[in-house]
């Protein structure tokens, strides 16, 4: 039987299970691009309980046990004595979150003599070193599309709270004050704005329809340039490379995957060729930007605003300077781990635990790396490089 080994963030601090705000959530069937969500017949929870955290185990232990494997449920993952390395030299499979990472590092993969398999429960594997799990015949996987609608509504909403100056506004209003001006001399409104987003894949393109009705001028750049109709059917501008985008760009939505050759993508140089007082989202990966280089545009004013849930390491030390720079509007990584989001990628990684242990195809579309090369969702996104 296998050993299948779990990283989950901790529980809520107030103790597990919670008191939940609503008694149901919206079944969705399907995806915008016609791709059928997860199916949800058996899975372990009820759709809209947490099961991101530890207790919550994704809803896995009744399947897992059924069969006689082994369910190891963690969030201590970071260190050599962490329980992650201890039980990874006799882990089958490994499943973790962007929003907890176990980091797979090519050292980690090495002393994994027995590992098959890394499922990532969301979206979003370079956590995974690609490069060390190909050389190694591993199999990456993610459930594709399961929370990208998610990430995207988090990217409307930074983007308002950002523009509108929500965030210190709010801050006067729960501290007993009344601070009209203070408020509104930092507040505009989006519409007639610049919007631009780098990477238009299916997180960058919801983005751009769910910004249409505001009145924005989108613009976009991406390897893989959008159908025609859709480019006439939302009035986008096409950008053959980020650069040319980001100059007359009010507001700048960062969607492109992390990989060697992206890391940093965003330094002093380029935030000097952003417009003065450019706003800049990230919900993508914090190792995209230089870390103080962010700070030094929102410090010199380059920068009007920076809001994201992505950070470096994570989680982020108490003294990361993202936590108290001015005009931030960051969140821990929560944008695709809504309970929404959980029922939907829960349901996808015992789908794809299925497949492997009954020995079907999983199918391509989750597919990071497979058979020692870029697979599937992976082929189109990452790079090795």
């Amino acid at each position: 039987m296998a050993k299948i080994l779990c990283v989950l963030y901790p529980d809520p601090e107030v103790g597990y299970p919670p008191e939940y705000a609503r008694d149901d959530i919206p079944t969705i069937a399907s995806y915008a691009n016609g791709q059928k969500a997860p199916v949800t017949d058996d899975i372990g929870f009820r759709p809209g309980e947490l099961v991101g955290c530890v207790s919550g185990e994704l809803g896995l232990r009744p399947y897992l046990e059924s069969l006689g494997h082994e369910l190891i449920v963690t969030s201590d993952k970071d260190g050599p004595n962490s329980e992650f390395e201890r039980h990874l030299p006799d882990a089958e499979i490994v499943i973790s979150q962007p929003f907890w990472p176990a980091y797979l590092t090519p050292d980690r993969i090495a002393r994994a003599k027995k590992l098959k398999l890394a499922i990532t429960a969301g979206i979003g594997s370079d956590h995974v070193d690609l490069a060390a799990a190909t050389k190694n015949n591993i199999t990456v996987a993610e459930v594709t599309g399961s929370n990208s609608i998610s990430v995207a509504e988090h990217v409307v909403m930074m983007v308002l709270s950002l523009v509108r100056n929500y965030l210190p506004s709010h801050e006067y209003a729960r501290n007993g004050g009344w601070n009209i001006a203070d408020c509104v001399s930092r507040s505009y409104d989006v519409e007639g704005m610049k919007f631009g987003t780098i990477a238009a894949g299916r997180i960058g393109l919801a983005v751009l329809r769910r910004l249409k009705p505001f009145g924005l001028d989108l613009h976009y750049t991406d390897p893989h340039r959008l159908a025609p109709e859709i480019e006439k059917e939302l009035g986008l501008t096409y950008h053959p490379e980020p650069h040319s985008l980001i100059q007359t760009m009010d507001i700048v939505n960062l969607q492109m995957p992390l990989y060697p050759s992206t890391e940093h993508f965003f330094n002093d140089e380029l935030f000097s060729q952003m417009k003065r007082g450019a706003y800049l989202v990230n919900t993508a990966r914090g190792k995209l930007v230089d870390r103080d280089a962010v700070v030094r545009a929102l410090e010199s004013g380059q920068l009007a605003g920076y809001a994201g849930d992505v950070w470096y390491p994570q989680p982020a030390p108490a003294d990361h300077p993202w936590r108290t720079m001015p005009w931030n509007g960051m969140t821990p990584h929560i944008s695709g781990t809504s309970l929404s989001a959980q029922a939907r990628y829960a349901a996808g990684t015992l789908e794809i635990l299925k497949w492997f242990f009954e020995k079907k195809p999983i199918p391509e579309v989750y597919f990071i790396a497979h058979e020692g090369k870029l697979a599937g969702a992976g082929a189109h996104a990452y790079k090795l490089t």
